[in-house]
């Protein structure tokens, strides 16, 4: 049999010898991956004169991608545990190499659309393993940074996109924004194959294979309905049929989990009180980051009147505080100070106080905006190394890439469900506010609809009431995350305190103490995630003429 984690040599109590450079190698992976999240909405004027490419030709360029990564997500966490870590890294950057020279030299549009969903496969595979291979190689002393770096990428990921985007198109045709992957996925493996060591789950579990089945059709017809939310609307009988067969297959992957030996996902772990505190905030992390970011994009491109291009490069500097922060290690600095349930309390707090400037502050101007994004990454940078602690502190070590397959479906989830709430606020107020406007299909509908330019600013006027709304509804739902999740977490230190050397006092946690390490602690940085992360919402706000509900105005 395999060896434990504790026992074998290159998870030594120091970590591996050359942990960092395995962490720069896989990190830079990790970033094309998140960058192609972003990166097609600057190529989508050449996309449609090039390939023909209808509107609808255009939205599953952009959703393919992020369709297949995240129903794919569980899967590919389940199957870096089962079959070796190594081997799916390997895997992941051989379809992602793959399937980015495909959309590069691709003629249709279906061709196009194609080779996107190859590339998330690949995208699944390594977002789940990188971080399985962080947890792997670092000890406890240096595991919460290397995850605070590592989810730097996914910060500076989701703020780059645009910007390469553009700087690729300005000196090439289209096609070079997916080719520019292919030498950074040989790198990665030709790296992967020398540096990084193998672990696979020791006790050999049998695949569960109607499991990965179900988890995957069934997070796949959620998130294809909050992809169509936005474009056909969330009362429509496609997006409702859809969410209610997702939804019951998800049912049915619950059910299937609790009754067989060896789940892919022990349902157990949300018997947890401390992962259940840590899952509770990042859900709604990504709730409001990902809703918010959704809206504040819009408010740059429809209010300001500020290009596709320039509304990314505005929302840059919320990335790169977190980018500043992590680089220091301040928020893995927090951890030990003040403790997880009050590092996370303040870090979100300080989130929601961002995104509450951003609506009191940026109405008229951008630079309230840049205060709120500013705060924002600060409390994101605070937040995410302790929630990391969290929620991993309940995953056993050889659960790993499972556990980043549940992060990274929370934040998908949590994203998906802040686009369609906050939106939803938007259109309510702005029907509210001008009810003449509730049949156009877009603000820029309504605004063409408009009887003279009193009109139009009264127009523009609801909007931004509507958008203000909407950030405050974010700002309560972070605050409120923040608090739930620092009161779980508490109580779970204070039980487990109590129990002493006797073991965990909650029966979930007894249930998994045999093989979980009580000092492993990472996750992934879910809003940066989230939105920043796999930004589903964020991509689709930069898009020209996207729109957020096809029942009201909200872009």
């Amino acid at each position: 049999m395999t060896a434990s984690a504790a026992e074998r040599p290159d998870l030594a109590p120091q970590g591996h010898p050359q942990r960092w450079l395995i962490l720069g190698v896989i990190c830079l992976a990790q970033l094309t991956v998140l960058l192609d999240n972003t990166v097609l909405n600057v190529a989508i004027p050449s996309l449609t004169t090039e390939l023909n490419a209808s509107t609808a030709d255009v939205q599953w360029m952009i959703n393919a991608y992020s369709l297949v990564q995240s129903g794919l997500l569980l899967t590919a966490g389940s199957s870096a545990d089962r079959y070796g870590r190594k081997k799916m890294l390997v895997v992941g950057l051989a379809l992602f190499g793959i399937g980015s020279l495909a959309a590069g030299l691709a003629q249709t549009s279906g061709q196009l659309i194609a080779a996107r969903a190859g590339m998330g496969v690949g995208g699944a595979l390594l977002i789940t393993t990188t971080l399985a291979v962080v947890v792997q190689i670092f000890d406890d002393s240096e595991r919460v940074r290397a995850i605070g770096l590592w989810a730097t990428v996914n910060s500076l990921g989701f703020a780059a996109g645009p910007l390469v985007g553009g700087v690729v198109l300005n000196h090439f045709w289209w096609g070079a924004i997916f080719l520019i992957n292919i030498p950074v996925a040989v790198i990665g493996l030709v790296a992967v194959v020398r540096l990084v060591p193998e672990f696979k789950n020791p006790r050999g579990e049998r695949p569960d294979l109607l499991g990965a089945l179900l988890s995957t059709v069934g997070m796949t017809a959620v998130v294809f309905a909050i992809i169509s939310g936005p474009e056909h609307g969330w009362a429509s009988g496609r997006v409702l049929l859809t969410a209610g067969v997702g939804l019951a297959v998800l049912a049915g992957f619950v059910l299937w989990e609790l009754h067989i030996p060896h789940p892919m996902l022990d349902m157990h772990f949300f018997r947890n009180q401390k992962f259940i505190g840590a899952v509770a905030g990042a859900i709604l992390v990504a709730f409001g980051m990902g809703g918010s970011l959704f809206l504040l994009t819009q408010h740059l491109q429809f209010v300001l009147g500020y290009g596709p291009l320039e509304a990314g490069l505005r929302t840059a500097p919320m990335a790169l505080t977190v980018v500043a922060l992590n680089l220091t290690g301040m928020g893995a600095r927090l951890v030990p100070k003040l403790g997880t349930p009050a590092t996370i309390a303040a870090g979100m707090s300080c989130l929601a106080a961002g995104l509450a400037a951003i609506a009191v502050l940026g109405r008229t101007g951008y630079t309230g905006m840049l205060l709120g994004l500013v705060v924002m990454g600060a409390g994101i940078a605070f937040a995410m190394p302790a929630m990391a602690n969290a929620i991993m502190s309940a995953i056993p070590p050889a659960k790993a890439g499972v556990g980043a397959g549940v992060n990274g479906t929370l934040a998908e989830f949590g994203t998906g469900l802040g686009v369609a709430v906050l939106g939803a606020v938007l259109n309510i107020r702005f029907a509210a506010l001008v009810p003449a406007a509730v049949g156009a299909a877009s603000l820029p509908a309504a605004l063409a609809a408009a009887d003279g330019a009193g009109e139009r600013a009264t127009i523009k006027d609801a909007f931004a009431s509507g958008l203000e709304t909407s950030q405050l509804v974010g700002a309560v739902a972070v605050l409120t995350g923040g608090l739930l999740a620092a009161m779980l977490l508490r109580r779970a230190e204070r039980m487990e305190a109590a129990a002493g050397a006797g073991g965990p006092a909650d029966p979930a946690d007894r249930a998994t103490a045999a093989e979980t390490s009580p000092t492993t602690a990472t996750s992934t940085a879910t809003a940066a995630t989230a939105a920043a992360t796999t930004p589903t919402a964020a991509a689709k706000a930069e898009t020209p003429g996207g729109r957020a509900d096809s029942s009201g105005p909200a872009a």
